[in-house]
């Protein structure tokens, strides 16, 4: 890459050079951004995801900004107007901004005032004047009256509209301005008067005004919420004072002579009318990018979180689906979340048939001998957790309350009906809800991300960037965890590094036809599974109790050779040396290092002989909340209760506290320090001891302190 390419690459992400290099270069290799970060980090100098992402996107964007760069040049040179300087302008142009303010006045322009008066032939007077140079004005705008042009004032008048027009594509002049808005603008919001019923949500901003710069993302994106609902009106406002003093400063020799005079008139037309417009727009798009990328933060902080809640593993599972006039909805499934049995049970009103429901459920738990119970946390689910808590089997049983949010979704999908086409959505409901329990992962990653409900706004950003950015959260969370080849469903498999859709669902393919694969190695069988999507893949999918111990580590098979040779060195076989802490404590790191495989790859080889196969998330647990709780007026001011954060946002986190509605607890009352950020703090699924500081029974609001 030109010198000049990495270092508007370093200046977006402050990385080091020679680590940008890498990357690049692997990612022009076709490496994946998990695999650079696992198994290239010799290259890169241990860059984590979220730093080589950033080299990721600062190329991309220089990419989009080169093919920009050409657009114009052969645009203006088509109009023989690219001079030597201008050229090189262009080329060396690292802003976009910039790049555009350069191209501006070589822009096709639709009809405006200054193309009008420049067809009446009063250019060569805006240039008289701009020159201010004419001792007479008066006698000068003379000469270009005619019976298009019948007064002076007409013919100044449009020699203004022309120098405004110039103005407006001056650079220094649109600088001005926006360094007005950088500093001083406002953002601004009042309702629209006829909405002002329908508005009532958005009263905080009936007539609200702050400055633009200290305006967090969530009262941004509210206020542009209204805006787009047609309930406000939003636009930002500056004191262009400032603007227009520097601007005249620049263009005005003489401020009391009559061409002066004229330039000023201009300059105050094309500020009202062109330029405070256009960088007023400029900077509302700008605060709307900023807002979303904030809010689409939160979001996939949140999701990963969730995508990585600890599995309770392959265990028979009873999962239920909970309702009262329609029933709840049982579900057996096998180790593996297959649907072994369903049914309907009525334990709750109208129809109360409790008994008949403790009995059924008995008899299932005994017949299928279920090691777990998954209760959905929606209508009922509170009051069928009891239930089946107070069950008393024969053999141990854990019972858990599971987050449904987006199980409807996954219910009615098409890849639900293709995996259930003989049973309904409720059906399908409960089996997503029993597999949440037995692997959030390899569930929620069926489900459109955006229908999982943990974030701010989701519908109102940018839906290219949030889809973006959530795909890459699923594939990070994927791929951090590794996951069974033998089992991975084609929906899981293509979130694998290196795979993708068409790929993933060979490989299922291939696993029906021919069985489990017996080693890492049998997926080069695979159709078109070349060498890049091998070595892209092959680290981060496990094998269990196949042929080759390693294939259900992290180990890549590209260091196996290393495990041979600290065999050798402790004098064990590879199966001796997994797990062996005293083996694996004489290996010397130093000894094993090679040309292509430095210190951290010898050391995380070292870390997985030590826990092979391990998950890092952990063992599921289950959450008691308060039995005492089960509607929103059982609360009092002043209870302090269990809870379980179910979201993260600017302003604050919402906690499952065991009713239907959800409790805020405000940025404000997170803890008694200062909070610059709740996500610094809280994360969903985390477990949290609240105190209840209000109840609107009205309208369903619950608010909380973590405050002790």
């Amino acid at each position: 890459m030109q010198p000049a390419h990495i270092a508007f690459i370093l200046e977006k992400t402050s990385l080091p050079t020679q680590s940008i290099h890498a990357v690049i270069k692997l990612l022009d290799e076709g490496s994946t951004i998990p695999f650079i970060a696992r198994y290239r980090k010799e290259m890169t100098g241990s860059l984590d995801e979220v730093a080589i992402l950033q080299i990721q996107e600062a190329y991309q964007e220089l990419h989009e900004l080169i093919k920009r760069k050409a657009t114009i040049l052969k645009t203006i040179e088509e109009q023989n107007a690219l001079t030597p300087q201008l050229k090189k302008e262009i080329e060396t142009c690292t802003d976009k901004r910039k790049l555009e303010d350069l191209y501006l006045p070589y822009k096709k322009k639709v009809k405006t005032r200054a193309t009008a008066a420049i067809e009446l032939g009063l250019e060569p007077l805006a240039k008289t004047i701009m020159a201010q140079q004419t001792h007479n004005l008066h006698n000068e705008t003379k000469r270009y009256l005619n019976k298009k042009v019948k007064n002076t004032e007409a013919a100044l008048g449009g020699a203004r509209d022309i120098i405004a027009g110039w103005v407006n594509e001056n650079i220094k002049a649109r600088e001005l301005v926006r360094g007005s808005f950088s500093r001083f603008a406002l953002i601004e919001s009042k309702v629209v008067k006829s909405k002002k019923e329908d508005a009532i949500k958005f009263k905080q901003y009936f007539a609200y005004s702050e400055p633009l710069k200290k305006c967090p993302s969530h009262r941004i994106l509210a206020m542009y919420r209204g805006e787009s609902l047609g309930l406000l009106r939003v636009k930002l406002s500056i004191d262009d004072s400032y603007a227009t003093k520097g601007i005249e400063r620049g263009l005005i020799k003489n401020p009391r002579s009559n061409c002066g005079q004229q330039i000023a008139l201009a300059i105050a037309d094309a500020l009202k009318r062109m330029l405070v417009p256009a960088v007023e727009n400029e900077f509302k798009k700008a605060a709307k990018l900023k807002a979303d990328k904030a809010a689409i933060d939160v979001f996939s902080k949140n999701l990963k979180e969730l995508l990585l809640a600890p599995p309770l593993g392959e265990k028979k599972t009873l999962a239920i689906d909970p309702g009262y006039k329609s029933g709840c909805k049982v579900v057996v499934l096998n180790p593996q979340g297959g649907l072994l049995h369903y049914e309907n049970i009525f334990p709750h009103p109208p129809q109360k048939r409790t008994e008949e429901a403790k009995e059924r459920l008995m008899h299932l738990i005994e017949t299928h001998k279920v090691e777990a119970i998954a209760v959905g946390n929606g209508t009922a689910g509170k009051e069928t957790l009891a239930l089946v808590k107070n069950l008393k089997s024969n053999h141990p049983l854990e019972s858990y309350m599971i987050n449904e949010s987006g199980a409807s979704i996954y219910s009615a999908s098409k890849l639900a009906r293709e995996e259930f086409p003989d049973h309904d959505v409720t059906v399908r409901g409960a089996v997503s809800i029993g597999r949440r329990l037995m692997d959030p992962l390899a569930e929620l990653v069926k489900i459109d991300a955006k229908s999982i409900g943990v974030g701010q706004y989701q519908h109102d950003v940018d839906q290219k960037l949030l889809k973006e950015s959530l795909d890459t959260c699923v594939i990070s969370a994927v791929n951090s965890v590794g996951i069974n080849l033998n089992t991975a469903s084609a929906t899981l498999l293509a979130k694998i590094s290196g795979v993708g859709p068409t790929l993933a669902q060979n490989i299922v393919n291939y696993r029906k036809e021919n069985g489990e694969f017996a080693s890492r190695l049998a997926l080069k069988k695979v159709p078109r599974m070349g060498p890049k999507a091998y070595e892209q893949c092959v680290g981060f999918l496990r094998i269990k109790s196949g042929k080759i111990p390693l294939d259900n580590t992290g180990i890549h098979p590209e260091s196996y050779s290393v495990v041979k040779d600290m065999c050798k060195a402790t004098n064990s076989a590879v199966e001796d040396l997994i797990n062996n802490l005293d083996l694996i404590k004489q290996i010397e790191p130093q000894q094993f290092i090679q040309a292509d495989k430095g210190l951290p790859t010898i050391l995380d080889i070292i870390e997985e002989l030590k826990k092979p196969g391990l998950d890092p998330r952990g063992q599921a647990e289950a959450f008691q909340f308060s039995a005492s709780i089960n509607k929103i007026g059982d609360l009092q001011v002043g209870m302090r209760l269990p809870g379980i954060i179910n979201n993260v946002t600017k302003f604050g986190a919402f906690v499952d506290i065991g009713v239907k509605e959800s409790g805020l607890v405000h940025i404000s009352q997170i803890r008694d320090q200062y909070v610059s950020d709740p996500s610094d703090i809280l994360a969903v699924n985390q477990r949290v001891q609240v105190k209840i500081i209000g109840i609107d029974l009205e309208q369903g609001r619950i608010t909380l302190s973590m405050k002790e």
